[in-house]
């Protein structure tokens, strides 16, 4: 009877050893979480790289049309073309820095890079007939573009009617709008996958992996309590950069808070997933900091949508962007911040990305376990 009783207690762990479990895995979460609070230097980057690449992106790297020196040629100054230099003058957008009498002047100044293009008012231009050309440095065509669209509607409305340009959503046309949730796509992928790749392989590095994966807790669990932290850093860098957006880079947040929040966390785990595939792969903490580089950082920058059209691109790259998860979430995020539309118009992009999560830690999870065994 006794023995069969002890054998019912085997069979049948209390809930104390359960206790004892969870508040050890509990204490692999605090071990951690202590660690990366004691490296400023980890800190700094978790927490200096939202804000310094928010303030540069809000403020120094910027595509908004602001300043263009611009020269007026115009052989006579009657009341239509009086008005039109007066409406290039007052908008923020130019500054008028000479007035010259021939084409030939304004591109000897635009030459010496004294301006970035000139407009030419011809005779007729009071008749609305003809008689307006724009000499622009297209050296960089994209902005060249911008300034031509700029000037063409500053001196077109108030004069005629026959240009109603209403811009949807970003009515100021501030770039912010487009880099924000870029910005947001990029570091939470980076600091997610970048940090936990590092640290696990830290351990390994260390041959302080062994000695956790003898304790009472499995294997899954010490990657799981590893990565925690820095779930929860994600977090914070998320609310924060959600703030400088708000508050500091006058972001506007269209859409559902909660749902943006919802959206980024799915995203987090995805970045979590890639980070573990990546130290199952990486046998050293600079392997892991290679390898989470090109296979982060390019991708992102280049085929993300973050700094370039993907419909711009050869159909060849398209393709290629398809793969990149910061594309969906960047999308996403525009549509729920900048259009505020409701989950039912993501739910594309929330699919491919949760699809693309659980792909990833379930291949992460199988190479961790074989390289275990």
């Amino acid at each position: 009877m006794t023995d069969n009783n002890n054998k019912k207690v085997a069979k049948h762990p209390s809930p104390r050893a359960g206790l004892g479990g969870a508040s050890l895995f509990l204490s692999f979460v605090i071990k951690e979480a202590r660690h990366i609070l004691r490296d400023r230097r980890t800190m700094l980057i978790l927490f200096g790289m939202p804000v310094v690449l928010m303030l540069l992106f809000g403020f120094a790297i910027t595509n908004d049309v602001k300043n263009v020196r611009t020269v007026v040629v115009t052989s006579q100054m009657d009341h239509l073309t009086q008005q039109a230099v007066e409406r290039l003058a007052a908008s923020e957008y130019f500054d008028i820095t000479a007035t010259v009498g021939t084409s030939q002047e304004a591109e000897q100044l635009i030459r010496y890079q004294r301006a970035d293009m000139a407009i030419v008012f011809g005779k007729d231009f009071a008749s609305k007939k003809s008689g307006l050309q724009m000499i622009v440095d297209a050296s960089d065509p994209n902005m060249a573009q911008q300034w031509t669209n700029y000037a063409q509607q500053t001196i077109v409305n108030g004069q005629s009617s026959l240009v109603n340009l209403k811009m949807l959503y970003n009515p100021q046309m501030r770039s912010a709008y487009n880099f924000v949730p870029a910005i947001m796509g990029m570091l939470l992928m980076l600091i997610c996958a970048m940090m936990t790749s590092i640290s696990i392989v830290r351990e390994k590095e260390k041959g302080t992996m062994e000695v956790l994966l003898v304790s009472p807790v499995r294997p899954l669990m010490i990657i799981i309590a590893k990565a925690v932290p820095y779930l929860v850093l994600a977090f914070a860098i998320l609310i924060t950069i959600l703030f400088m957006g708000r508050y500091v880079l006058q972001v506007p947040l269209q859409g559902s808070l909660l749902w943006i929040i919802i959206v980024s966390l799915i995203y987090i785990l995805l970045a979590l997933s890639l980070g573990l595939l990546i130290s199952s792969i990486a046998n050293n903490q600079l392997m892991a900091l290679l390898m989470s580089a090109m296979v982060l950082l390019m991708p992102i920058v280049m085929l993300s949508g973050m700094l370039f059209p993907i419909e711009s691109m050869p159909v060849v790259l398209q393709w290629v962007s398809a793969i990149v998860p910061p594309r969906y979430y960047i999308e996403a995020m525009r549509k729920l911040m900048i259009m505020g539309v409701g989950i039912g118009d993501v739910l594309r992009e929330v699919g491919i990305l949760t699809g693309m999560t659980l792909f990833l830690l379930v291949v992460a999870l199988a190479k961790f376990k074989t390289r275990l065994e």
